[in-house]
């Protein structure tokens, strides 16, 4: 079993909708005060008023992971609200459509700005707090798209995702000497908001690509997410944990035994 988080301050950003929520609900459920971070104010409120109703600790917040300043505000809001910062969620993503001949410079760095450069500045705007903390925890929400696999319009989006770990690596190596671990969790196909609206015939060909035949749930992110967080997880930094049902095992349909 592991260490419960109460009295833990998390602050996940992204956390208005998707796996960032499932996120927040989560940890607030395992007892952790949570930080609910987005761009929207009103949006992260909704998610905050969620978990209160459920017997869980949450303040929302509003912050763009692209402007430091902003984050800078987020993170010292929350210590002053919560009494300090232990775990940080960069969850906060993007992912436009935008085939190589279509792309431009901006689509470029729209999606950079917020998934890689995003990811920097939450750790930067947290980690005066995080240095205070018992131990400190960062998990990175990244993708197996980009670190392991493709999708056609999405090769900003893969880019931005394998930069996050590529940081995270040399980010383990500084933040070891403060007690803070870094860690990152690289989702398959999660059925959030952003997949409903594709339609049945797509949702149906991503299951079936998938071994244990379902998409997976914010929950199952969440709860990698909890474990990295943990005390128990205290000597693994620098790492992945792929979460995908099995999805980059196969080498094709045939070789899950189906036509």
């Amino acid at each position: 079993m592991l260490t419960p988080l109460k009295d833990k301050t998390v602050v996940v950003t992204g956390a208005s909708k998707g796996i960032g929520k499932g996120i927040a609900r989560t940890f607030a459920a395992k007892g952790a005060k949570v930080a609910v971070v987005a761009r929207s104010l009103t949006k992260a409120e909704e998610t905050a008023t969620e978990i209160r109703e459920n017997g869980g600790v949450a303040h929302a917040f509003e912050g763009n992971v692209a402007d430091l300043e902003s984050m800078k505000s987020v993170a010292s809001e929350t210590a002053s609200t919560f009494g300090g910062i232990d775990v940080l969620c960069a969850n906060a993503g993007i992912f436009p459509n935008a085939t190589i001949e279509e792309m431009t410079g901006e689509h470029w760095d729209q999606v950079m700005n917020t998934n890689a450069r995003g990811t920097l500045f939450s750790l930067q705007a947290c980690l005066p707090f995080l240095k205070k903390a018992e131990y400190g925890r960062i998990i990175v929400t990244s993708s197996i798209t980009g670190p392991a696999t493709g999708n056609v319009g999405w090769s900003h989006y893969g880019a931005s995702k394998a930069a996050q770990l590529g940081f995270m690596r040399s980010a383990a190596l500084e933040l070891a000497r403060y007690n803070i671990t870094i860690n990152a969790v690289m989702p398959g196909n999660i059925m959030t908001e952003g997949l409903e609206g594709l339609g049945d015939h797509y949702l149906n060909t991503m299951t079936a690509s998938v071994p244990l035949k379902r998409l997976g749930s914010v929950e199952d992110i969440a709860y990698a997410a909890l474990f990295l967080a943990s005390r128990e997880a205290g000597y693994i930094t620098g790492q992945t944990i792929i979460v995908d049902g099995g999805q980059l095992l196969p080498e094709s349909l045939e070789a899950m035994g189906q036509n």
